[in-house]
């Protein structure tokens, strides 16, 4: 293998898949400190509000936004609201390229009428 070479793991999971503070600890090879932290900026969030940490679920979708925020910060350094910031744009950007797609494919419908 040469330096260039990266090796990907992917893990399917079921979309309703729930994990505990100390499953997405591990899964996203972090301290539930780090986790507590992004939940209290609301960088993620438990399913369900209970007070208590290690009573938290979190679904699929908090668990990829997780591992976004993890790169982000190792790759850019960026501190807890700068990744806030960071995620909600890049949130708002896949939102406008959803709805670009989807008003070109209207209008390659209405042009083909």
């Amino acid at each position: 293998m040469t330096s260039k070479d990266q090796i990907v793991t992917v893990e399917l999971t079921d979309a309703g898949s729930t994990f505990t503070l100390r499953e997405v600890c591990e899964r996203g090879d972090c301290h539930a400190e780090f986790v507590i932290k992004l939940v209290s900026y609301g960088i993620i969030a438990p399913v369900d509000e209970v007070p208590e940490a290690r009573q938290w679920q979190f679904d699929v979708e908090a668990l990829a936004r997780l591992q976004k925020a993890m790169r982000l910060q190792r790759d850019l350094k960026l501190n807890l609201p700068g990744l806030a910031v960071s995620l909600d744009l890049l949130d708002e950007v896949q939102d406008m390229r959803r709805e670009i797609a989807r008003l070109n494919q209207q209008l390659r419908q209405l042009m083909d009428e």
